[in-house]
C-alpha cells in the first residue's frame, strides 16, 4: 500500500542519514548528541503538523458556516424569523474561536522560537567557546554561524523597519558582543593551524581540511552579504571578514620568518656562517616545497592554486633575504659564496631544479633573486674602492687647481681665446679611464660606474663652489692680491660651461637612451650648481667693477656734476676696460653679465638722483641738469649696445627710465607736473611715494602741499607698464630721515 511504501522510504532515508553521520570511528562518541538533536527536530516537526491540522480544521468550519450564512442572507433571515438553529450558530462561533486560537498558536510558536534563540545566546556562546578550546573547529564554526545568522537577521529586520535607529542597532550589537570575541578566538586557532600547515599536513591533514572548509564557508557568507548590501544597503558588522586573504598573508609572513630564522651563526662566531646559512635555507625550502606539492595541494580547493602561490612566496622571501645579504659588508670569500648560491645552486638539481618539483617548477621562468646591477657590484670587487679613489682624485685635482689661482701669470686660453684651467680636463680624463675599464666587463657595470662618477661630480661641484667663494672673500681682504684674480675668476666661470658640456658628452657616450631618465634629477642638480658658481663668479667680477666706480658714482647729481664733471665718461671708460677682460668669458655667461652690468649702472644712477644730493634752484638749472641726464643716458645706451653687440639683447629700456626722470625735472610749467609724474608712475608702477617725494625735492620748486597732493592723487591712478619691464625702483631706497620733513 501507499503507507507501506512511505514507511520504507522513510527508513531508507534515515539509514542514509545515520550512515552519513557515522563515517569515522571518532563519531561514535557523538551518537547520543546526534540522537538528542534528531529528537528536537522531530518534536519541532510534530508541533508544526499539529498546528497545521488545527488550522485546516478551523478553516474548514469557517468555510462551511460562511456558505450557510451566504445561502440564507440577512433579508431571508428576517423573512423566515431566524431559521438558523441555535446549534448552527454555536457551531459557527466555535469554528471562529478555533481559527483565532490557531493563529495565536502560530504567532506564539514563532515568537517563543525567536525568544528561545535570543535567550539561549550566552549558552551557545559558552558551548562554542568549549568547542574551540577542545579543537572541534568545524562544530564551533557551525554554532558561530548560527549566532551570526540570528544577530544579522535581527539587525536586518531592525534596519528595514528603521535604518536610522542606531540605538537599537547598538543594543543588538552589544547583546551579541561576545560573539565577536568568539570569531576572533576561532580565527586565532585557524591562523595557528595555517602557520604550521606544512607540519600539520603531515600529522593531521583533516585539521587543515577543516580550516580550509571554514574559510570557504566564510568566503561564501562574505559574498552573500556583499550581494545583499548591493540590493538593500545593509551589511552586518565585521563583514566582509576576508579570511582567505588573511590566510595567504599569514602564509607569506610564515615563509619570510622561516627564511630569516635560518641564520644560526655570525661572522664573529663562525667564519663559515654564510655557507651554513645558505645550506640550511636550501634544505628547508626544498623540503617545504616537496611537502607542498605532494600533500598540501590535496587539502586545498584547486582554485586556491596553493603550490604556485607558496612557490612565489618562497621566491620573494629568498629574494629579499639575498638582497639583505648582498647589502652587508661582505668579505671577498663571502661574496663568492653568495653569488655561487644565487647564480648556480638556486636553479640546480639540488634545489629548484629538483626532478620531484618538475614540471610545476620551471627554473627558466624564475626571476633572478638579486638584480643584475647588484650581481655586477659584487662581481667587480674594485667597485668597493672606486668611490673613495674618485673622491681622493677629485680632492687632489681641486687642490692643484687652487694653487694656479694665485699665480702671477694669466691662465691659459682655449683655441677660441677663452680663459680656462686644466681642472675639467683632468676630472673627465679620470672618469673616461674608469668607464673604459667598466665597459670591458659589461654594459651594466659601465652604467654603474657612470652613475658613481656623476654622483661624486655632484658633491665635488659643491666643494668647487665653496672654494670659489673663499677665493673671492680672500681677495676682498686685499684687492691687490692675487694679482690675476679677475682672469682666474673668469677661468672658473668658463670651467662651469666646460663641465656642463663634458657631462653631456660623457652621458651621450656611455649612457643608453633608456637610462636617461634615471640621471635627469642628478644632471639638473649639477647644472644648477654650475649656474650658481658662474653667477656668483660674474657677480664678484661686477663687484670689482663697481668698487672702482664708487668714487665716480658719488659725484653724480652733485654741484660738481652740474658744473661739468665728467664722472659718467670715466664710468663708461672703466666699464669698457673691464669688459675687454670679460670678453674672455664664454658667451652664455658674458651675455648675462652684460645685461646685469647695464642694469646695475642704471640703478646706481637713479639711486644717485634719489639721494637728493642736489636741489635745482631755478628752471635754468633744471633744464641744464635734465639735458645732462639725457646725454648721459645716451652715453650708457651707446656703451652697452656696443658691449652687447651680437647678443640680440634689448638694452634700450633701462636708459629710457633716466630720460623719463629727466623729463620730469626739465618740465617748465609746474601746473603740468602732476601729469608728467603720473605718466612716469604709469610706466614704472614700482615707484614708491618716497621716490616721487625725492624726485620733487631734486626738482626744487614743488611746495609741500603740491608734493602732498601729487602723491595722494597718484595713489588712485591706473598703471600701464611695459610688459617687458622688470621692476627697478624696488632695489632703490631713499634716505628715510628726510621723508617726514618733506611732507611737513
Amino acid at each position: 500500500s501507499t503507507m507501506e511504501e512511505t514507511d520504507r522510504e522513510a527508513v531508507a532515508t534515515a539509514v542514509q542519514r545515520v550512515a552519513g553521520m557515522l563515517q569515522r570511528p571518532d563519531q561514535l562518541d557523538k551518537v547520543e548528541q546526534y540522537r538528542r538533536r534528531e529528537a528536537r527536530k522531530k518534536a519541532s516537526v510534530e508541533a508544526r503538523l499539529k498546528v497545521r491540522s488545527l488550522i485546516k480544521l478551523s478553516v474548514h468550519g469557517y468555510q462551511v458556516m460562511s456558505r450557510t450564512l451566504n445561502l440564507t442572507g440577512t433579508e431571508e433571515l428576517r423573512k423566515n424569523h431566524l431559521r438558523i438553529t441555535f446549534r448552527e450558530l454555536v457551531s459557527y462561533c466555535f469554528y471562529c474561536l478555533v481559527f483565532i486560537f490557531c493563529i495565536l498558536i502560530v504567532v506564539f510558536y514563532y515568537f517563543f522560537s525567536f525568544l528561545f534563540a535570543v535567550v539561549s545566546v550566552p549558552e551557545i556562546v559558552r558551548e562554542t567557546q568549549d568547542l574551540i578550546e577542545r579543537g572541534e573547529l568545524l562544530q564551533a564554526h557551525r554554532k558561530l554561524m548560527d549566532l551570526e545568522c540570528s544577530r544579522d537577521n535581527l539587525m536586518y529586520e531592525q534596519y528595514r523597519m528603521d535604518s536610522k535607529n542606531t540605538h537599537d542597532m547598538n543594543l543588538i550589537h552589544t547583546y551579541f558582543g561576545d560573539m565577536q570575541k568568539l570569531s576572533e578566538e576561532l580565527a586565532k586557532q585557524l591562523w595557528m593551524v595555517v602557520q604550521r600547515s606544512l607540519v600539520t599536513v603531515r600529522r593531521d591533514p583533516t585539521l587543515l581540511v577543516s580550516v580550509v572548509r571554514i574559510i570557504e564557508r566564510e568566503e561564501k557568507i562574505d559574498r552573500r552579504m556583499l550581494d545583499r548590501k548591493k540590493q538593500t544597503g545593509f551589511i552586518p558588522p565585521g563583514r566582509p571578514k576576508k579570511w582567505k586573504e588573511k590566510m595567504f598573508n599569514i602564509l607569506e609572513r610564515t615563509v619570510s620568518t622561516r627564511i630569516e630564522g635560518t641564520q644560526a651563526d655570525t661572522r664573529e662566531s663562525d667564519k663559515m656562517w654564510l655557507v651554513r646559512h645558505l645550506e640550511i635555507i636550501r634544505k628547508y625550502v626544498l623540503d617545504d616545497l616537496l611537502v607542498a606539492k605532494t600533500l598540501l595541494d590535496q587539502c586545498f580547493p584547486p582554485h586556491y592554486d596553493i603550490f604556485n602561490k607558496l612557490l612565489n612566496m618562497y621566491h620573494q622571501a629568498l629574494s629579499t633575504r639575498m638582497q639583505e645579504l648582498a647589502a652587508e659588508d661582505l668579505e671577498a670569500n663571502e661574496i663568492v659564496s653568495l653569488l655561487t648560491w644565487v647564480l648556480n645552486t638556486y636553479k640546480s638539481a639540488e634545489m629548484m631544479g629538483n626532478s620531484e618539483l618538475s614540471p610545476e617548477v620551471d627554473v627558466n621562468s624564475l626571476d633572478p633573486l638579486i638584480s643584475q646591477n647588484v650581481v655586477d657590484q659584487l662581481l667587480s670587487k674594485y667597485m668597493s674602492t672606486l668611490t673613495s679613489n674618485i673622491i681622493g682624485w677629485l680632492r687632489k685635482a681641486l687642490e692643484t687647481d687652487k694653487k694656479d689661482w694665485i699665480k702671477e701669470t694669466e691662465p691659459e686660453a682655449d683655441q677660441d681665446g677663452y680663459y680656462q684651467t686644466t681642472l675639467p680636463a683632468i676630472v673627465f680624463q679620470m672618469f673616461e679611464q674608469n668607464l673604459q675599464v667598466a665597459a670591458q666587463i659589461n654594459e651594466d657595470l659601465k652604467t654603474k660606474v657612470l652613475l658613481l662618477c656623476l654622483q661624486q661630480m655632484n658633491s665635488f661641484l659643491t666643494r668647487y663652489k665653496d672654494e670659489a667663494q673663499l677665493y673671492k672673500e680672500e681677495h676682498l681682504k686685499n684687492r691687490q692680491y692675487p694679482q690675476c684674480y679677475v682672469q682666474y675668476m673668469i677661468a672658473v666661470i668658463n670651467n662651469c660651461q666646460t663641465f656642463k658640456e663634458s657631462i653631456i658628452s660623457l652621458k651621450r657616450k656611455y649612457l643608453k637612451m633608456e637610462m636617461e631618465d634615471t640621471l635627469s634629477s642628478s644632471h639638473t642638480s649639477m647644472d644648477a650648481t654650475l649656474d650658481v658658481i658662474a653667477k656668483e663668479g660674474c657677480s664678484s667680477l661686477l663687484d670689482e667693477v663697481f668698487m672702482d666706480l664708487e668714487p665716480h658714482l658719488n659725484e653724480l647729481m652733485t654741484k660738481k656734476w652740474l658744473m661739468g664733471s665728467n664722472a659718467v665718461g670715466t664710468i663708461c671708460v672703466t666699464v669698457e676696460d673691464y669688459f675687454n677682460d670679460f670678453a674672455k668669458i664664454k658667451k652664455p655667461y658674458k651675455k648675462k653679465m652684460t645685461v646685469e652690468a647695464h642694469r646695475r649702472v642704471v640703478v646706481e644712477y637713479i639711486r644717485a638722483i634719489m639721494l637728493k644730493r642736489i636741489s635745482f634752484k631755478n628752471a635754468e638749472e633744471r633744464k641744464e641738469g635734465a639735458e645732462k641726464m639725457i646725454k648721459e643716458a645716451e652715453q650708457f645706451r651707446f656703451l652697452f649696445k656696443k658691449l652687447a653687440a651680437g647678443s640680440g639683447e634689448d638694452t634700450e629700456g633701462l636708459c629710457d627710465i633716466i630720460e623719463a626722470i629727466a623729463e620730469v625735472i626739465k618740465l617748465t610749467d609746474p601746473s603740468l607736473l602732476y601729469l608728467e609724474v603720473s605718466t612716469l608712475v604709469s610706466k614704472y608702477p614700482d615707484i614708491r611715494d618716497d621716490h616721487i617725494a625725492a624726485l620733487l625735492t631734486v626738482r626744487g620748486d614743488a611746495s609741500r602741499d603740491m608734493k602732498q597732493n601729487i602723491i595722494e592723487t597718484l595713489d588712485q591712478g591706473p598703471s600701464q607698464p611695459n610688459p617687458n619691464y622688470v621692476p627697478i625702483f624696488k632695489e632703490i631706497t631713499v634716505p628715510t630721515l628726510t621723508v617726514p620733513k618733506l611732507l611737513k
